[in-house]
């Protein structure tokens, strides 16, 4: 299920199968950095996208948690929380992060969810079946990985 006025009418009747939800950590920068980090996104968005279409029913995609580069991974970390102990009052028993930037992997342990980290894939220049490729396989690892965390 995804943010949309249908999906959400749709986990209002079938709220008590749907315990996951799933919250991509998107950065934000307009320096240098800014096309990097907006493909980043964009390769994100494509392999979150795929595992809501797959698990459907299951989890709840969300928009993503967006955040400044600037900000310190402490101010981060609080407001993620801040954001799941939400998720976790509304129902939601597990809620997954996924992300592709690196700076989340220090603060695991001070996390209220599970991280999942995805290495970036630029995607800008690639053909478009080897695009498909690769989101194939990163979906397949990210599904393994969620359904390892359930059992």
């Amino acid at each position: 299920m995804k943010w949309t006025a249908y999906d959400v009418s749709m986990y209002e009747k079938e709220k008590q199968y749907i315990d996951t939800a799933v919250l991509p950590l998107l950065p934000l920068t307009f320096s240098e950095r800014a096309k990097l980090v907006a493909a980043d996104g964009e390769f994100m968005q494509l392999i979150t996208t795929e595992i809501e279409r797959q698990l459907k029913g299951r989890l709840f995609l969300l928009p993503s948690f967006t955040y400044f580069l600037s900000e310190t991974l402490d101010a981060c970390v609080e407001r993620l929380n801040d954001w799941t102990r939400e998720l976790k009052e509304a129902g939601m028993s597990h809620v997954f992060y996924v992300t592709t930037d690196q700076k989340w992997k220090e603060a695991k342990q001070e996390l209220s969810g599970a991280l999942f980290f995805l290495p970036s894939v630029p995607f800008e220049h690639m053909d478009e079946s080897y695009k498909q490729q690769i989101v194939h396989e990163q979906t397949s690892k990210l599904l393994n990985a969620f359904i390892s965390w359930w059992m």
